[in-house]
């Protein structure tokens, strides 16, 4: 079963002389044959240029928790634009958002707002080093921190004998490799080797970056136990610890990652799902640590705090506050594993689910990898096979068995409330029936090429 893509072929062809790769976003590309591009959203759903339809478990990678073009959202939206746009001045609105979300996150005890991701965690390392008065920090193994070089450094599992620990290689071309003395790695649930570091290293670390649901390591997760070790070997050693709730923030919990391990950061990070898909973050934390921005440190930006986003931002979380809406996504994650767990139970494949039911691992195996190292060592063909499979038959989810599946409150009501369950689980057991054929199929050629 394929696709149709014509459209979206031809129209590649014609961005690429125009837009690298043919998109805004390196992650947007799937292939020069396999790029498509949506006309329109709504809800839990995406049709394409081609007109096909895709029930959507990506969700722009995490932001659409409500759903597409939400109509109280979007009416909250309008409001803001009456309002204008940016004005190099503040609006009250700003600190009625920030008191929404230190009601719901503890550790925020004040707040700043920034339009991305990645400019919330570049502006936390910016202010634990002030703070701290060290450069160097530490991030676990898997964890991903947005597109800025401090955080673009991964481990060289390619590269790595098994013996000691691999390397720590750039990400991408252009990050100055003199940066690497400043960050350190350590594999996630292990406290015994974050100790060891930090009695070690103690004296040039400031800063130590975790997710403790990794959102773009599969929702591999840590154990409350090396959370609770992470959090008071940080005190101990005078190590600003800073958790990246950029994907797990107002989605897992109106108290975010957090809530659910019990902890409090002394920053945190949001963006995502805080605003509907409207671009907005914030950095929040301790007051005696935020309290040097403007102190010393340097925060801002042209479109932080942009009307038209804070006015979404402000809307998203009172619906996630106050509403039963987080109650839904997850109870919606909850029966979509049992449906997709159902149908490999009945074809005998080995599974487990990690993560959150909002933003859910799906492994084929029996038991989940611990962390990055584990994953890599694991084995993902039924799932990198599965997935251009599942896309072909209307349920979208990343081809790389690194992303979540994301649950939005419009996947739980749309139409008759079991249509988005019912249809995916359908499209799910077809998708598998036709992996373990290609698996067959390739077996087989290369029991008779040999």
């Amino acid at each position: 079963m394929q696709r149709k893509l014509e459209r979206s072929r031809a129209h590649f062809r014609k961005a690429a002389k125009r837009l690298p790769l043919g998109v805004a976003s390196n992650f947007r590309y799937w292939g020069d044959e396999d790029t498509f591009y949506i006309a329109r959203a709504e809800g839990g759903r995406l049709t394409d240029i081609d007109g096909n339809g895709y029930i959507d478990y990506r969700l722009g990678y995490g932001p659409t928790i409500l759903g597409y073009c939400d109509p109280r959202v979007d009416a909250a939206a309008q409001e803001g634009m009456r309002i204008g746009s940016v004005f190099a001045l503040s609006t009250e609105r700003e600190l009625s958002v920030a008191e929404r979300i230190a009601k719901m996150v503890p550790a925020a005890e004040m707040v700043r707002f920034s339009c991305s991701g990645t400019e919330a965690v570049m502006a936390a390392l910016r202010v634990a080093r002030a703070y701290s008065g060290k450069d160097g920090y530490v991030v676990a193994e898997g964890g991903y921190h947005g597109v800025f070089d401090a955080a673009l450094w991964t481990t060289d599992m390619e590269g790595w004998a098994g013996e000691g620990d691999p390397d720590l290689v750039p990400y991408s071309g252009g990050v100055p490799r003199m940066l690497r003395s400043l960050v350190w790695q350590v594999p996630l649930n292990d406290a015994d080797r974050l100790e060891d570091l930090f009695k070690r290293q103690g004296d040039k670390i400031g800063a130590m970056l975790i997710e403790p649901i990794q959102g773009n390591c599969c929702a591999i997760s840590a154990d409350p136990d090396y959370v609770r070790a992470v959090r008071e070997l940080c005190t101990k050693h005078g190590v600003v610890l800073i958790v990246d709730e950029v994907k797990t923030g107002f989605r897992v919990a109106r108290g975010g990652a957090q809530e659910i391990y019990g902890i409090q950061a002394d920053l945190c990070t949001f963006a995502k799902a805080m605003g509907n898909g409207y671009p907005i973050s914030a950095v929040a934390g301790r007051r005696d640590i935020m309290s040097i921005i403007g102190r010393g440190v340097v925060h801002g930006g042209t479109y932080t705090a942009h009307a038209v986003s804070l006015a979404a931002a402000e809307k998203t979380l009172e619906i996630l506050d106050e509403t039963d809406a987080l109650e839904t996504i997850a109870g919606y994650g909850e029966r979509l594993r049992e449906g997709l767990s159902g149908v490999l139970k009945q074809r005998s494949i080995p599974h487990c689910f990690v993560g959150h039911p909002a933003l859910s691992g799906l492994f084929f195996s029996e038991t989940p990898p611990a962390g990055y190292r584990d994953w890599k060592a694991s084995d993902y063909l039924f799932y990198d096979t599965l997935a251009p499979l599942l896309v072909d038959r209307g349920v979208l989810i990343e081809p790389d068995s690194r992303e979540p599946w994301f649950i939005c409150e419009a996947h739980a009501r749309d139409k008759a409330a079991g249509d988005c369950l019912d249809e995916t689980v359908t499209a799910f057991a077809a998708a598998v029936d036709a992996t373990l054929e290609q698996l067959e199929d390739r077996e087989d050629g290369q029991h008779a090429a040999e």
